[in-house]
C-alpha cells in the first residue's frame, strides 16, 4: 500500500468520525464518506460523500459540509501526523443510490419472471 493510499484511508476514517462526533450542523444528517482521493503531493483531498434523503435534503447537507470544511480541515490537522494538512473539498457520490435503484429493477424483473400466469410479452423496437 502506497503512502498516498494510506493517507486516503486515514482521512476517510477521521472525517467519518469528525462528522459523526464533532460536527453539529443540523443540515448534515445521514452522510457517509464513501471514498477519498488525495493528490500525489498530498496537498489536496477530494472527499466523496453519500447522503440519504430527498434532493432538497441532499443540497442542504452539501451546504452544511461546505460551511464546515474549515472546521473539519482543522480537526484533521490535529489528528493527522502530516507536515501539511491537505485542502479538502466535498463531492457528492450518488453511486450507492444508483446501484440500489438498479438492484431494485433487477429484483422487479426477476419477480415478474417468476410470477405464474404473467402474460406480458416484451415490446419489440
Amino acid at each position: 500500500m502506497t503512502r498516498q493510499e494510506r493517507v486516503e484511508e486515514l482521512i476517510k476514517q477521521e472525517v467519518s468520525e469528525i462528522l459523526r462526533e464533532k460536527v453539529s450542523d443540523p443540515r448534515i444528517g445521514f452522510v457517509s464518506v464513501t471514498a477519498v482521493n488525495v493528490s500525489p503531493d498530498l496537498e489536496n483531498a477530494s472527499i466523496f460523500v453519500s447522503i440519504l434523503g430527498e434532493e432538497k435534503q441532499k443540497a442542504e447537507a452539501m451546504k452544511g459540509l461546505y460551511s464546515a470544511t474549515k472546521f473539519i480541515r482543522g480537526e484533521l490537522g490535529h489528528r493527522l501526523e502530516l507536515r501539511l494538512t491537505p485542502k479538502i473539498r466535498f463531492m457528492r457520490d450518488d453511486s450507492i443510490e444508483r446501484g440500489s435503484r438498479v438492484l431494485g429493477l433487477i429484483n422487479k424483473l426477476e419477480h415478474e419472471k417468476l410470477v405464474p400466469g404473467n402474460k406480458k410479452r416484451p415490446q419489440r423496437r
